[in-house]
């Protein structure tokens, strides 16, 4: 079976020498066979030079610099059933491409799965599996929630994925890939999972899938902590906007969303000044896109029900408790789980 490994690269030279090698490494220990391709954003570095002097065997497909969506073209014209989306800031474990994809190639609803991430350090956790909760009015995906150190090593549903996943190609064409909306970035992740999740799809944690990632090593480089931070303040409210429509999810914004202006505007004098207006910069930037909103081709399939029980299923408080047999019975399959970890995370209450 063929499968895809498409690298995303923004003038990331420089990261692709760091963590190329570890993707080509894992493309060759998989039992499947492996193309690499590197999406080139139209870089101003050597990045596509560098490419074909050092790695002739990646193929390299040069896009406008259009984000995450620049996946949406590439994958649709590719013939395997499974793409690996890679940042170009990513590191892969040589032996993690077979469990990843593992459960998007056996019968089911399944079209995103997800691999246990870290940062460089090799410690620290990162993610993917995630849950989402609600602050003051805002959607928030995170992986560091209470009690997440007890489901690291458990495979299971996921939120939303990150900087690493895999996609059922189909599924990912049919459902239009990443919307453009949220262009330059941020979120994109989040409401590709949400709309699949809506189409009664689901996403999963694989943990015996392995990765690293170096963490906002291209975006933060071109827009900054504070920049970043608003995108992500703007894009939240747009995903709001688009995708929610449940009694209870409206009536936290109202409720939420003209204090958080509020305080917004009180504190302005006891921060910096590229801090102040934070909030306010965002629901400008958020209006302004409403026209785009309004015209907006991914659009998820309404289902009130499921809206409701994604936000339950992935709540905080629930989301280290929830195991997936399924997934437990696929690694257990291509030997990739012991039967002792799995009958330890079947008792999982």
């Amino acid at each position: 079976m063929l499968l895809h490994l498409i690298i995303l690269n923004y003038n990331g030279r420089h990261l692709l020498a760091e963590c190329l090698p570890s993707v080509v490494a894992a493309a060759r220990a998989s039992r499947h066979r492996c193309e690499v391709i590197v999406i080139d954003n139209d870089s101003a570095d050597d990045s596509v030079v560098w490419l074909e002097e050092h790695y002739p065997e990646v193929r390299v497909v040069r896009r406008p610099n259009r984000g995450l969506t620049s996946y949406n073209e590439v994958v649709a014209g590719l013939p395997g059933p499974v793409a690996v989306l890679l940042n170009n800031d990513i590191k892969l474990d040589e032996h993690c491409l077979d469990p990843l994809v593992e459960p998007l190639l056996v019968p089911g609803d399944c079209f995103m799965t997800a691999p246990m991430c870290r940062r460089f350090d090799d410690t620290t956790y990162e993610g993917f599996r995630t849950a989402v909760d609600w602050r003051w009015g805002l959607v928030c995906a995170t992986a560091l929630y209470p009690g997440h150190e007890a489901a690291i090593d458990r495979p299971g549903w996921t939120a939303a994925a990150g900087a690493a996943m895999a996609v059922d190609r189909e599924k990912f064409v049919a459902m239009g890939g990443f919307d453009p909306l949220y262009l330059p970035g941020r979120l994109e992740d989040l409401d590709f999972a949400f709309r699949g999740y809506q189409a009664g799809y689901h996403a999963r944690y694989v943990p015996e899938a392995l990765a690293w990632h170096r963490g906002m090593a291209t975006f933060a480089a071109v827009y900054g902590r504070e920049g970043c931070d608003r995108l992500a303040l703007r894009n939240t409210l747009l995903f709001q906007w688009k995708n929610l429509r449940h009694p209870r999810h409206v009536a936290r914004q109202l409720i939420c969303l003209p204090i958080r202006l509020a305080a917004d505007v009180l504190r302005t004098p006891l921060v910096g000044r590229r801090r102040r207006w934070a909030f306010v910069r965002a629901m400008v930037g958020a209006l302004a896109r409403l026209g785009r909103l309004r015209a907006e081709a991914y659009r998820p399939r309404r289902d009130l029900r499921r809206e409701r029980d994604f936000f339950r299923r992935f709540a905080p408080s629930r989301a280290w408790r929830s195991t997936d047999d399924t997934t437990a019975n696929v690694a257990m399959a291509t030997g990739s789980l012991s039967e002792t970890t799995i009958t330890e995370a079947r008792a999982t209450p």
